[in-house]
């Protein structure tokens, strides 16, 4: 079934509705034979969490949204997470960012998500709100005539978008930007600005920047018993509304800028909020920043809680008064237990060192105690001691210490950082999840909290403080099936999977059923590329960026990645976002390091890169491979211009190639077992752009007329012993974008994804494994590491 659109108005705005079409395999010669099953090289996680939902009505209904990865619904019977969005496409990638979920606490099986994850020119589309009648196994959208912004600052705060429980065909959403309030009265079908609504928002993070300087607007719309909207905004001066009319007109909420709108002196803003309808109360959190980046003000408390009496409108500052580490930086997530009027618990956001706080209240605020605390000797002797209510469990997500060790109160594996997703189930008062930068904790013992009492004591006798005897409940991991991270680069090297990613430096699998081992040296901020060494691939190169003056761009393993070597600094090379691109010969000898800080040429070590020389020959940011049969053979791109190496890559030469694309991003691969065998891929729309190939050592191209526009290609087995590798590509062919495969040089193509799983954008890398035929992997930004079997 092809896309459809159907276009309405509704007030000042006119919207689209798009089916999601229906799975069918496309191809361009011939019908594809092989069904796939598609996977998720595990991780667990990866990325961040800034929103987890419970459905109200339906126990274990429960969606976690992600900043670039989708939406996921809760499977209990599996307790993993089911991807809701792998439908989206390349076109519509923008829609993997999730700014806010909601689902219909009167008919459960409506959820709703607003999505598009960039404001500024990055993502070129506007965002829409997705609606769906079966729990998201089937969605249409309705596009917006703005951005949103899934993935920018201030993506934990909300929730943006709500159901009326009093009229479930209404539904809210607050936009940023000066869109203001927006309402839809048929399930989300059509949507339009709620003019009445007086204000838009004026808060701004910082002005200077293109990243940073959305106005946060309306930030998100909780509902009372007696039937009255409240909407939080970002303006400090006029936070707070109501409308007792269902909408109709709008009051300021009095003393509601007194209380959100300063702390400390700050200007903050309204982050969350949660009713606690028993007793007739509204809790709100505030902080000086939206998140999910920045820690304390430069002076004095950063936010508060604030509690509103829904009876008399008198406000209370609930802040809690105690943070071990001094001032509270301001906060993130906010929950209360539904079944225990008066229990509530915060975040805070961001306690860098050692660890984030959460608070507990079982007093609505009145008093508060956290989940760990510092415990000092009688001579206050740094560091100090900690204890805490619960102990932390990676089982599964080992990765999680990030190769660090204890080191004093400061634990490897934390609670967390950028907690915004902090949520009790209204079903069952011993289950809580909050979600992080990098994982979802959980665990189903919360209440055990209340009996342990104090943390921390004092001995009279000792003259000193003490640990007060409690028994600790664990708290888990809980985000398998979830799958965050975004792939840079891939390396299969027959039983084992190399892998680079963004924020979380790399893995080496040898199981895809788990994590693995994450790459820890050189320590890696992001992972870029990962190449090993065709004819000895024991030997396993890497390139990341990295802080501070220790580790070089550049790791070195010689045991498949079981174990890794850092590598010399380059002089002039800064730290930070200069890992570049890396390849080492088919032999192993020689390593060719591109740095990525674009003014530096690229450079070789013949000792595995304790020294590094300059090559001659290629300009800055040349991108260097191998060839994948002759080690003295090496190749390189610049700018439409191709380069070819016959001395292990110390000196480069043009080919003499013409017709290749000048601009945009190009990638080229080298084929296994064939010597000067190349295929290339990439340009921009409106020039060149598309695949072509080479069998002379890029001397001479053909272009490979399927596709009109190609930016990924690797090879994986072949169907014979002697035949050539299949070719995979994430590609466009007649209009249709998808991931191609060839078994014939290139010949014919199948398309072998289908609709139903596209994974938004694909087009950084691909490969094939070399002992599997047609298993093939591929790179998402943001939906992880995916990989593909025929049947199963």
């Amino acid at each position: 079934m092809r896309r459809r659109t159907f276009t309405a108005s509704l007030g000042a705005a006119a919207v689209a509705a798009t089916a999601v079409p229906s799975a069918a395999l496309a191809k361009t010669h011939g019908r594809c034979e092989d069904a796939y099953t598609w996977r998720n090289a595990v991780v667990n996680g990866g990325g961040y969490v800034p929103g987890i939902v419970f459905n109200e009505t339906e126990a274990d209904l429960i969606y976690a949204r992600t900043d670039i990865g989708g939406l996921y619904r809760w499977q209990p019977g599996s307790e993993t997470w089911k991807p809701l969005l792998d439908w989206v496409g390349w076109d519509d990638w923008g829609w993997t960012g999730v700014v806010s979920v909601a689902t219909d606490p009167v008919e459960p099986r409506r959820v709703y998500a607003a999505v598009g994850t960039y404001t500024n020119d990055w993502d070129p589309r506007n965002g829409a709100v997705l609606y769906s009648d079966d729990y998201g196994e089937t969605w249409e959208a309705a596009e917006l005539p703005f951005k949103q912004g899934g993935n920018m600052p201030g993506r934990g705060m909300g929730e943006r978008l709500a159901v009326d429980p009093h009229d479930n065909a209404r539904v809210y959403l607050g936009t940023p930007n000066g869109n203001g309030l927006w309402r839809s009265d048929d399930h989300g079908r059509n949507w339009s600005r709620v003019e009445a609504f007086p204000n838009a928002g004026n808060f701004v993070q910082d002005p200077s920047g293109d990243y940073s300087d959305d106005n946060q607007g309306v930030i998100w719309i909780d509902f009372d018993q007696d039937g009255r909207v409240f909407v939080g905004v970002a303006d400090p001066d006029d936070p707070l509304y109501a409308s007792a009319d269902r909408g109709a007109t709008w009051q300021p909420v009095p003393g509601a800028a007194e209380a959100l709108g300063t702390a400390d002196g700050n200007r903050t803003i309204p982050k969350q909020a949660a009713f606690d309808h028993e007793n007739g109360h509204l809790f709100i959190v505030t902080s000086w920043d939206p998140g999910p980046y920045n820690g304390a003000p430069a002076s004095g408390r950063g936010g508060s809680v604030q509690r509103l009496s829904l009876a008399t409108g008198e406000w209370t500052d609930v802040t809690p008064t105690y943070n071990p580490i001094g001032a509270v930086p301001g906060f993130g997530g906010l929950t209360v237990d539904r079944r225990r009027p008066g229990t509530l618990m915060a975040a805070t956001q961001n306690n860098w060192w050692p660890d984030e706080i959460i608070y507990r209240s079982t007093d609505s605020g009145a008093t508060w105690q956290t989940s760990w605390d510092y415990v000092w000797d009688a001579n206050w002797s740094w560091p100090p001691e900690r204890t805490d209510r619960f102990t932390m469990d990676s089982t599964g997500s080992e990765w999680l210490d990030f190769g660090n060790a204890d080191d004093g109160p400061a634990y490897a594996v934390k609670h967390g950082w950028m907690i915004d997703a902090l949520a009790i189930d209204p079903h069952d008062s011993d289950r809580i999840m909050w979600g992080t930068g990098a994982t979802i904790w959980g665990t189903e013992r919360l209440t055990e909290w209340d009996a342990q009492g104090g943390l921390v004591g004092w001995d009279d006798a000792a003259g000193r403080q003490i640990a007060l005897p409690i028994d600790p409940f664990t708290v888990g991991v809980r985000v398998e099936g979830l799958e965050e991270t975004s792939v840079q680069d891939i390396a299969a090297l027959g039983g084992t999977l190399v892998s680079a990613m963004g924020d979380l430096g790399g893995f080496v699998q040898t199981d895809l059923s788990r994590a693995g081992a994450q790459i820890r040296r050189p320590n890696w901020t992001s992972g870029r590329s990962v190449d090993f060494a065709a004819l000895d691939p024991d030997v396993v190169v890497g390139s990341g960026d990295v802080e501070g003056e220790t580790d070089g761009h550049v790791g070195v393993s010689l045991d498949r990645g079981a174990t890794w070597l850092t590598t010399a600094r380059l002089e002039g090379v800064a730290g930070g976002a200069n890992g570049g691109t890396v390849a080492v010969s088919a032999d192993g000898t020689a390593i060719v390091w591109t740095p990525g800080d674009g003014a530096t040429a690229p450079v070789r070590s013949t000792d595995l890169g304790q020294t590094w020389t300059a090559v001659e020959g290629l300009p800055a940011g040349a991108l260097v491979r191998a060839d994948r049969r002759d080690p003295d053979r090496l190749y390189a791109f610049a700018a439409g211009v191709f380069y070819a190496s016959a001395d292990a890559g110390a000196s480069f030469a043009e080919t003499g190639a013409s017709g290749l694309p000048a601009e945009g991003a190009v990638d080229f691969r080298a084929v296994p077992g064939k010597r000067k065998q190349l295929w290339l891929v990439g340009g921009q729309a409106g020039a060149d752009y598309g695949m072509w190939r080479s069998t002379d050592g890029g001397r001479r191209w053909k272009r490979v007329r399927d596709f009109e526009e190609a930016d990924a290609v690797g090879f994986g087995k072949g169907r014979g012993r002697q035949g050539h590798p299949v070719v995979y590509a994430s590609a466009k062919a007649r209009g249709t974008r998808g991931i191609w495969r060839s078994t014939d040089e290139g010949r014919s193509w199948d398309r072998i994804n289908d609709d139903a799983h596209q994974w938004a954008w694909t087009g950084k890398a691909i490969s094939g494994d070399p002992e599997v035929y047609g298993r093939v992997y591929i790179a998402t930004n943001g939906r992880g590491l995916i990989y593909g079997d025929i049947g199963d």
